[in-house]
């Protein structure tokens, strides 16, 4: 049975470890491999991590950092990168094990839920399911799993505090299109319900625009 390394990147988030708690300590217990890399939190997200027996590490707060970082700390040859407010399928590791047996893709993603059932968020998942398979551009709210040796060679996600997602997606496309399973992770809502669906979106779009454009990702930090 295919064995994961599950990279966490936490930046203060105490409320969502709790939560995954359960899910973490299966995990563990089927032989997979959880490495937490907190970026400085100042909440109890670190205590929480190791109370789980979680491999956990500190680093600077940059996402891009922390992921390649719990990349050259793993040791499985499956790797799967996920927020700390996704929860995933509870199949998730025969679906990703089959998924890469037989495909000939080296790469993928889950389709991506949410955990308010308002319709608009039914909308919103919809549109950005069919968006990252069509494009190929993969953001890590859909959990994105990798051939460790793909992950290398592709160079691995750059120390960028934004869009690392998808500057990895443009260099793991030269292997392969992601696979696109349609079993949903669950991923919180609360960013669009604090700034608000529409601002959101137009930030999300403005934000890939300049990125495209050739913008330098530490000015969009500041822009978003």
């Amino acid at each position: 049975m295919l064995k994961l390394s599950i990279i966490v990147p936490v930046l203060n988030e105490a409320q969502f470890l709790s939560r995954q708690h359960n899910l973490f300590k299966s995990l563990l217990r089927e032989d997979h491999e959880i490495i937490i890399v907190d970026g400085g939190s100042e909440d109890k997200s670190v205590l929480i991590a190791r109370s789980v027996v979680c491999e956990t590490f500190i680093t600077k707060a940059s996402r891009g950092y922390q992921l390649h970082f719990g990349a050259m700390k793993s040791k499985n040859d499956t790797l799967l990168f996920m927020h700390a407010d996704t929860l995933l399928p509870v199949s998730a590791t025969a679906l990703i094990s089959n998924a890469l047996t037989r495909s000939k893709k080296h790469w993928g993603r889950f389709d991506v839920s949410f955990n308010n059932s308002n319709w608009i968020f039914s909308v919103i998942a919809w549109f950005m399911n069919k968006r990252s398979c069509l494009t190929g551009v993969v953001t890590g709210d859909h959990a994105i799993f990798v051939n460790r040796d793909i992950y290398i060679r592709s160079g691995g996600f750059e120390d960028i505090p934004i869009m690392e997602d998808i500057e990895i997606s443009k260099r793991l496309k030269k292997f392969s299109m992601p696979i696109c399973l349609h079993d949903k992770v669950i991923t919180s809502s609360r960013k669009w319900e604090a700034q608000g669906i529409i601002r959101i979106i137009l930030k999300m779009w403005i934000m890939r625009l300049l990125y495209f454009c050739g913008i330098p990702t530490r000015k969009l930090e500041k822009l978003y």
